[in-house]
Formats: C-alpha cells, sequence, structure tokens
C-alpha cells in the first residue's frame, strides 16, 4: 500500500493539534504502540484515525471509493450541527464537546468548515421535546433563546411562522461542509504520518478470538494488532450475521434553489440553519452556503436501498413535495429555480442510537455505524469514544451496543 502523494511541510498538524517538527514526528513514529486498520474514510472512520494517531498507534485508513465520496453518508455539502435533541441528552453532550474539535479543523482549513449561521428549531406547540431540550440546555449551561411566534417573525422574515408558537434558537451552532471536512482530516491524517489506501475490503472471515487480517478485492492481504469498521451503509453486508438488518440504508432526497437575484435574506448570518417540526413530519435546511442555493430536505426515512445499486436520480415526487413546502414556509422562495438535486441516504439503527461496540467473536474489532441521519455532527466525539472504546479505556455506552439493536426499526431519536 502506498499513502497519498502529500508534500510534508515544516510543521505537521492533527486537527486541532499541537504542531509537530519533523524531529519529533520521526521520534513519535519510532514510539507508536500497535497497529490499527479503520475501514471506512467517512466522517466516523476518519475522526476514529485521527484520535488512534493522536494516541499513539500506527494507523491505516481504507476506503473503497475515497474519503466521503459521492455514494457515502458523508458525501454531500452540508450537515446541521446542534445540541437540541430533547431527552437525549447524551447527544446534547456530544454534539457539544464536538464542536471545538470542528471549530479547531476549520481554523487550520483553506476554506470553512464550520459555518456558525446558528441553528432555528420551530414548533407548532410547546411539547415535551422543546422542554426536555431546554432542561438539557441549562444543565450544559447552552446559551439557547427560547422565542415567541413574534420574536421569530422579527428575526427571521425570510420563514412564515403560521401555525408556530414556540421556537429554539441556538447562536453558537451552524452548518458543517461535509465533504470538505472529512477530506480535509484525511489529508491531515496523512500528513502527520497516518497511511490512507484505496482498497475495497471484502467481509471477514475465520474462527478464534480475534481477527488476524482482512482482505481486499485486489487479492491483497493486511494484517494488524486491531480493526475498525466504519462502513456506513456497507456495514450490514460486511457483518451479514452480526449486524444484517439491525442498520438499515433508506433512500434520502435534498434540493437546492436559487434565492432571489441580489437578495440578502437567504444568506448565513441573516437566515439560520433550521428545522421545523411540523407536528413529527419534520423538514430541514440552510442558509445559501458558499452560493450553492438554499437547501431542503424532509426528514422521513425513505425506501430502504443497497448503496450499491440504488438510483441516484431525484424523483418529480420528492421535488413536488419540497416546492409544496418551500411554497408555504418560505414564501419569497415561490418559484425559485432548482439549482441542484442529490440522493443520498441515512444508514439508521433500528432505533436511531449509534453502534460503537466491540465484535462478538473478536475482541480486537470494533463495529462503528448507525449514524441515522443525525450522526455527522458527532463525528469527534465518535472518533474520540471510538479509539478509546477499541482499547478497553472508555466505559461501554449502552445506548450503543450491539445488544439494544433489533431487527425491527422504530425510530426514537430525533
Amino acid at each position: 500500500m502506498k499513502a497519498l502523494n502529500v508534500t510534508r511541510r515544516s510543521l505537521l498538524l492533527g486537527a486541532g493539534g499541537a504542531a509537530v517538527s519533523p524531529a519529533v514526528a520521526m521520534t513519535y513514529k519510532q514510539r507508536m504502540k500497535e497497529s490499527v486498520v479503520v475501514v471506512g474514510a467517512g466522517v466516523f472512520g476518519a475522526w476514529t484515525a485521527h484520535h488512534l494517531q493522536l494516541a499513539g498507534h500506527r494507523v491505516t485508513l481504507i476506503d473503497a471509493w475515497g474519503p466521503a465520496h459521492s455514494r457515502a453518508s458523508s458525501g454531500g455539502e452540508s450537515r446541521l450541527t446542534r445540541a437540541a435533541y430533547g431527552r437525549d441528552a447524551i447527544y446534547t453532550r456530544m454534539a457539544i464537546d464536538s464542536l471545538p474539535q470542528w471549530q479547531a479543523l476549520s481554523a487550520v482549513a483553506g476554506l470553512p468548515i464550520f459555518v456558525p449561521c446558528g441553528i432555528l428549531f420551530f414548533f407548532p406547540t410547546e411539547e415535551p421535546y422543546v422542554r426536555d431540550s431546554v432542561a438539557a440546555h441549562r444543565q450544559f449551561d447552552l446559551p439557547t433563546d427560547i422565542l415567541s411566534q413574534a420574536e421569530m417573525v422579527r428575526r427571521f422574515p425570510m420563514i412564515d411562522f403560521n401555525g408556530i408558537s414556540v421556537g429554539l434558537y441556538e447562536p453558537g451552532f451552524g452548518a458543517l461542509m461535509a465533504r470538505r471536512s472529512v477530506l480535509t482530516l484525511v489529508e491531515r491524517f496523512v500528513r502527520a504520518g497516518g497511511t490512507y489506501a484505496k482498497g475495497c475490503v471484502q467481509a471477514p472471515g475465520g474462527g478464534g478470538a480475534r481477527l488476524e487480517e482482512i482482505r481486499l478485492s485486489s487479492g491483497e492481504s493486511i494484517r494488524a494488532d486491531r480493526f475498525v469498521f466504519a462502513a456506513g451503509p456497507w456495514l450490514p453486508k460486511l457483518f451479514p450475521d452480526v449486524i444484517g438488518p439491525r442498520i438499515e440504508p433508506t433512500r434520502q432526497e435534498v434540493f437546492f434553489f436559487a434565492p432571489p437575484a441580489g437578495d440578502l435574506h437567504f444568506l448565513p448570518g441573516a437566515m439560520p440553519g433550521w428545522a421545523d417540526f411540523n407536528g413529527g413530519d419534520i423538514f430541514y435546511g440552510f442558509p445559501d452556503l458558499e452560493s450553492r442555493g438554499v437547501k431542503f430536505a424532509h426528514d422521513q426515512h425513505g425506501a430502504v436501498v443497497d448503496p450499491d445499486t440504488q438510483d441516484r436520480r431525484p424523483t418529480a415526487a420528492a421535488l413536488a413535495e419540497i416546492v409544496a413546502y418551500r411554497d408555504r414556509r418560505f414564501p419569497a422562495l415561490k418559484g425559485a429555480p432548482l439549482t441542484e438535486a442529490r440522493v443520498c441516504q441515512y444508514e439508521n439503527s433500528s432505533n436511531g442510537d449509534f453502534l460503537i461496540d466491540v465484535h462478538p467473536a473478536w475482541g480486537n474489532v470494533l463495529l462503528v455505524g448507525g449514524g441515522s441521519g443525525h450522526g455527522f455532527k458527532h463525528g469527534p466525539e465518535v472518533g474520540r469514544y471510538a479509539a478509546a472504546r477499541l482499547f478497553g479505556s472508555a466505559k461501554a455506552e449502552p445506548r450503543f451496543s450491539l445488544a439494544s439493536k433489533a431487527e425491527a426499526h422504530h425510530r426514537e431519536v430525533h
């Protein structure tokens, strides 16, 4: 395997880490502890590789198509980062702890990765999700604004708040540039001495208490002390008996529309990232990030798909649904031309919780996945926890266990 052809500079920086001179980097490599292979260079795999590297391990990161490629759950332009999770305060904490790591990566990237546009959630009624989110925000001392309809109308005039009674505005959060962030993280991982390789990993097999090697479709085998599989929607294919239907990829469509010429209302800073809870039928979107257009998506899980073969062409029905919603909530965009459409997927665990657990037969293998449409923002903390869990230095979180995942799906995390 060959690493990416990246020119080393006089300083090697891990994302958000301290500067390392070439001499120190050589000493660092000589003291590396164990060899680890991370399969999957999406947001979970890249951050896991980064944290393993910071811990002093010799890490190889492998992906079949490349970091945040067009079929990956980590591909595309943008993701929300937010801390409102209702009663699921575990994700509030993870979002808070992930945010400074995103900010640090953004600070060293050539173009912004974190866009602090703020996040607005709005609701027809003050439902338990609102009260539970506010309680969690107070617990973590987050500066969150609770807004009335009149306050939202005044602050965000581009949105029609008819039928809305309460909003939660998180000024410290915003948008993440998805593909760019993963590419940047992997590039810096390589610059700091990590190895990245493109290769298609075959479903592992064999007996014993440990996995000794993985095989690529090229016929090459790679041995390591430990392995992390963070292969997103391909996890069920790699481990059909262990994971199988406990993680399901579902088809999701997103659309971008051009704002009126010269209109400043849809720029970050004026317009926030947002989610309309809409009586449980959630829509969400983004301001006009880097002139790509105003983004809209429906959070409802689509049809179960195969990530290798699903048709990536958007449907007229999904577009019509988004246009009808857009015209109702964002009347200034009525008639706005479609500038872009994308078909991607969620990789949903049975209940929406992440899967971060040791393989039931191989003690040196960690399974990481189940982003479930909300995982991207948590990448830094998933990576930190996964790296520690692989070596037994983190307490097992029951919600992330394989045992908590069923074959029947019932979404519980929003």
